[in-house]
């Protein structure tokens, strides 16, 4: 299998880039429609490996699903057969984790393995467990077999509180609400734009979900049953990528379709760097190099922060800003695998501490007292990258050492290309198409 880029950088990347359908949204929503009766159509799915291998486990349980043209993909749930996620699907996609609902939903009880995906930290899923069992859901889980028993007596009903937001959490406990014959209410939710396309997508079948600043309420819907296909949303972490590397390369790349409220505290530390940022039309922005980068220090948070997802990437622009530039990481515990890869290319980055008060509270996931973190990185900009060979560990950090071996002199060889295949569709087409000089071998 050929798993390697080989890039050859130093280019200025010029062009258009159209944006691929939102990973989160696409994964999310082909779940949920094992919930719905009948045929159901989503437009706009990218084809990435981690929809291409839940597109493969969900037959392996019975369903229909294909792609009816390239981003088009049709499902029907009808002929769903098994409650039990083999364990050889299950621990490769962390999402996997999000079938509690529909196979709860079908067959009142269901065998889940604990979920794979990338390891950028503990991600503990005890916020979510706790949640289903609020809710009237007996949870069990055997460490022998590394899986979850989930059974429902009753009809899932009453209130949970998440003592701090979960993206994932959130979306599973709401499918798992559309199940109540009463009341659902989930407080201090995940607010994402993702999120609120899921629940776009739910209501247009039917559902009865009502989203109020922090607080989701699901009410008793009759059956689900899609009224017309559904269209999901751009992905707003591959704009990043791609902004981030024209503006590092001293190029001139436009970018869209994306809404601009989903990028706006993006576009905002964009501009804080000296970028050009131009909105073209209502959906497309340009993005250029013009007059030196600027450092800017940023600290990661939820929507509608800086997410996690777009730090490695803005770590490739501050390698050519003019100066010191910090990065902080609040949302996961170990974001960092790129660093030293980016060393081997001659990047100036250290671990630095910055004293946190109430860590507790500042970090977004299970803080221990005792234990070491490395959540902050310093970057000295402007020095010269050279040819490497590289390893990706992690999705978003390999789009940015993709993205760094572009901007350095010399041929580059970066390992693990499936890793960044999980969730960039046609990334070296694209790049191909900007001028850029990438194979797959």
């Amino acid at each position: 299998m050929n798993d390697s880029y080989l890039i050859k950088g130093g280019k200025p990347l010029k062009g258009e880039v159209i944006l691929s359908g939102a990973k989160n949204v696409a994964l999310k929503t082909i779940i949920a429609s094992l919930m719905f009766k009948g045929d159901v159509i989503l437009k706009n799915i990218p084809k990435i490996n981690d929809v291409l291998d839940l597109i493969e486990l969900i037959k392996s349980l019975g369903v229909k699903a294909d792609f009816i043209e390239k981003n088009t993909l049709i499902i029907n749930s009808d002929s769903l057969k098994s409650n039990r996620v083999e364990l050889q699907y299950g621990s490769k996609i962390r999402v996997s984790f999000m079938l509690f609902a529909p196979l709860l939903h079908r067959y009142g009880e269901c065998f889940v393995p604990n979920p794979g995906g990338c390891r950028i930290g503990a991600r503990p899923i005890d916020r979510t467990i706790n949640g289903l069992i609020a809710l009237g859901v007996k949870v069990n889980y055997d460490s022998e077999t590394g899986y979850y028993q989930a059974k429902i007596i009753n009809k899932p009903k009453g209130k949970y509180r998440f003592e701090k937001p979960s993206h994932t959490g959130t979306e599973l406990l709401m499918m798992i609400g559309l199940m109540t014959d009463e009341k659902v209410e989930i407080d201090n939710i995940a607010n994402e734009p993702e999120i609120d396309d899921l629940i776009l997508y739910l209501n247009s079948a039917g559902a009865n979900i009502k989203e109020e600043k922090n607080k989701i309420t699901i009410s008793k819907n009759p059956e689900l049953k899609q009224k017309k296909a559904f269209t999901i949303m751009s992905d707003r972490n591959e704009l990043v990528t791609y902004a981030t590397l024209a503006v590092a390369s001293h190029g001139n790349i436009i970018i869209g379709p994306i809404k601009e409220s989903l990028i706006a505290s993006f576009l905002e530390i964009m501009r804080k760097a000296g970028a050009g940022v131009e909105k073209i039309a209502k959906d497309k922005f340009r993005f250029f190099y013009q007059d030196g980068i600027k450092p800017v220090n940023i600290e990661t948070s939820p929507h509608p922060g800086f997410m996690t997802d777009w730090q490695p990437s803005w770590a490739i622009l501050m390698l050519v800003a003019k100066g010191k530039s910090v990065i902080h990481e609040r949302v996961f515990e170990n974001r960092f695998s790129y660093v030293e890869e980016l060393k081997k290319l001659g990047a100036k980055i250290d671990f630095i501490d910055i004293k946190v008060e109430n860590p507790e509270n500042f970090y977004h996931f299970n803080y221990e007292k005792n234990k070491e973190y490395q959540q902050t990185i310093k970057i000295q900009g402007g020095y010269e990258l050279h040819n490497a060979i590289l390893n990706i560990a992690d999705l978003r950090a390999g789009a940015a050492l993709a993205c760094a071996a572009l901007l350095a002199s010399g041929e580059t060889v970066v390992n693990g290309a499936s890793i960044l295949e999980r969730g960039y569709e046609d990334f070296v087409e694209k790049i191909k198409k900007l001028g850029g000089d990438i194979k797959k071998v």
